[in-house]
């Protein structure tokens, strides 16, 4: 058991590695595109501003934790973790593959609640729909923690871009107006100029909210694991090398630190190995962008991030910054927008969860059935 519990703990680093280079792209994408950055420079700052932000928090990974599952209902073996993982890093994969920018965290997400699931013989109540007591209000479950973020974080990255691109033309407009030395910094070459500067530090900004938001899932499946080996006894007889591995009681306890530290080093490392089929596509594909068009698109997607991420919600980064590339796009141009690149964009959306929590479930049924679930 101790050896299925680590082999879990490495396809979580391996997930999250993965995480971190198919992501690269959506924190980096608009600063190459607006050729601000070198992909070597971008790809180094978001590595190190993942890092920064994998540290500087856990709500989220607790949510992962302890907020999705029901853990009365259903019981949560290791087996149930790697099935969840695999089905996240196979659709990961795939997507990477085709050069789609889907979602880490819904594959993640839809892995976990396929597996589970499986695991609790098609009785959704495994999935925690914030029923205990009867009480719907509760903030966690599936319904307030995932499906509210996948529908408002896209609206809410869309509706942000517009409105922060809005207010940059019209911050310019008001320059020009002045006339003198303050008009002189509404021409286009100061203007592209500034925003070339300004982008860097959007970008950082972008690198920090993806670390912060997107490392901790994976902190949380290591808990989660650890949870569930604790309870199953499969922690009980560890040599004394491995006690760091005991989580000690109960699902809502901090994520211990050597957690956070791996993990963010991990996604930092997969970040350095960069992601650049889906840095084409978000960069170049779905609208042409400048210097201003980048540093709004990444300031509207980074602060949705770290909301999202402060009230433990496991929102989508390529959602966030996707729909905010076509906020700005839409703002600059509405006939700019490429509608087949965003129509593939959106099937990839909408297919990620189902898909992963597929794939996880098949994995479950296939294991349950040669005995080794």
């Amino acid at each position: 058991m101790l050896t299925l519990v680590l082999l879990v703990i490495l396809a979580a680093y391996i997930f999250e590695f993965i995480n971190g280079f198919h992501d690269t792209a959506n924190s980096i994408a608009t600063v190459v595109a607006t050729k601000v950055l070198s992909p070597g420079q971008a790809v180094m700052l978001a590595a190190f501003m993942n890092l920064i932000g994998a540290l500087t928090g856990t709500a989220v990974a607790k949510t992962i934790a302890s907020g999705l599952i029901d853990t009365e209902v259903v019981q949560v073996t290791s087996q149930v973790i790697l099935c969840a993982l695999m089905g996240g890093i196979i659709w990961n994969l795939i997507t990477w593959w085709k050069g789609l920018p889907s979602s880490s965290s819904h594959a993640l997400i839809g892995g976990l609640c396929g597996a589970a699931l499986a695991a609790a013989h098609n009785d959704w109540a495994a999935l925690i729909w914030s029923q205990a007591a009867g009480d719907w209000t509760q903030n966690k479950g599936i319904l307030w923690k995932v499906v509210l973020p996948m529908i408002s974080s896209p609206i809410a990255g869309f509706m942000l871009g517009i409105v922060v691109m809005v207010a940059l033309w019209g911050l310019i407009t008001l320059l020009a107006r002045m006339g003198g030395w303050l008009g002189r910094m509404a021409r286009p070459h100061f203007v592209n100029k500034f925003f070339g500067k300004a982008q860097i530090l959007s970008a950082a900004y972008m690198g920090y909210a993806h670390g912060h938001n997107d490392a901790q899932k994976t902190m949380g499946i290591i808990a989660l694991t650890l949870f569930g080996a604790e309870a199953s006894g499969a922690l009980d007889d560890l040599p004394g090398w491995l006690a760091f591995l005991h989580p000690g009681s109960g699902g809502d306890q901090d994520i211990a630190m050597w957690i956070v530290i791996t993990c963010a080093i991990v996604m930092a490392l997969g970040t350095a190995s960069g992601g650049w089929k889906i840095i084409k596509t978000l960069g170049h594909k779905m609208v042409k962008l400048h210097p201003i068009n980048g540093f709004a698109a990444e300031t509207s997607s980074a602060t949705i991030l770290t909301v999202a991420a402060h009230f433990g919600m496991p929102v989508s980064t390529t959602h966030s910054i996707s729909t905010a590339i076509m906020g700005v796009g839409f703002a600059k141009n509405p006939r700019a927008l490429k509608i087949t690149v965003i129509e593939r964009i959106l099937w990839a959306w909408v297919l990620t969860i189902p898909a992963a929590g597929g794939i996880a479930y098949g994995l479950l049924r296939l294991l349950e059935s040669v005995g080794w679930a």
